[in-house]
């Protein structure tokens, strides 16, 4: 392993936050993974609207993103069937355009809406829409997209490694559309936690993530 070039991962971060936002967040699972891999951090381009201040996450500042809607007005519900994702179309720009400027990437790496948008690239990949290609993905929080024009990128199951991660007591994005969601993806490694929506990195979690990294070391990269 120690001999072996690190991995270069995109880091897709969750609705109302930013790529320096997710940076901060997940540190500590930076940290124990930085002999594996290294980590590029990306914003989406559709700018969330407010919210009260009350209600906002903590340790968020004023700048939210989100990679699409579930409304033409700008409105993301992870619950709600929708017709349209406004926005999603420019954040394939924003994906694209980094891949070009700073990749290419080894794998992904999303959280919440951000782990959706990975499923979503996933299922593009399988069916061969994309234009760059990668050979892992990690989604915490994940869930299936809801928006009826992702549908047809669920259709074949994909076959890159991938691991899902998901909390017992996740209020935001229960367990169970998590797992729903593992069925998409072959032979998917599953680590559950004890707790909500966030990145797990304790000491509980990390061999998990571990095994996962040193296993896909074994592909052949670019």
């Amino acid at each position: 392993m120690c001999s072996q070039r690190k991995l270069k991962i995109l880091c897709i971060h969750g609705y109302r936050q930013t790529g320096d936002i997710f940076r901060q967040k997940i540190g500590a699972l930076r940290k124990f993974l930085k002999k594996y891999a290294e980590f590029t951090f990306v914003t989406a381009p559709n700018e969330v609207p407010p919210i009260n201040r009350d209600e906002a996450p903590p340790g968020d500042s004023s700048d939210q993103c989100g990679w699409w809607f579930s409304t033409p007005s700008n409105i993301f519900d992870s619950k709600q069937y929708s017709e349209v994702c406004p926005g999603f179309e420019e954040s394939l720009v924003v994906i694209e355009t980094t891949w070009k400027e700073s990749g290419p990437f080894d794998g992904l790496l999303g959280f919440s809406q951000g782990a959706t948008f990975v499923s979503i690239l996933c299922g593009m990949q399988q069916r061969k829409l994309l234009d760059f290609s990668f050979q892992f993905a990690v989604m915490v929080a994940g869930f299936k997209s809801l928006c009826k024009p992702h549908d047809e990128h669920y259709t074949e199951t994909v076959l890159i490694p991938t691991l899902h991660v998901f909390g017992e007591s996740d209020k935001v994005i229960p367990k169970e559309r998590s797992i729903q969601l593992t069925k998409h993806f072959k032979d998917p490694v599953v680590l559950e936690h004890p707790g909500g929506h966030f990145v797990p990195a304790a000491d509980a979690q990390k061999q998990t993530y571990i095994s996962f990294f040193e296993s896909v070391h074994n592909i052949e990269t670019r």
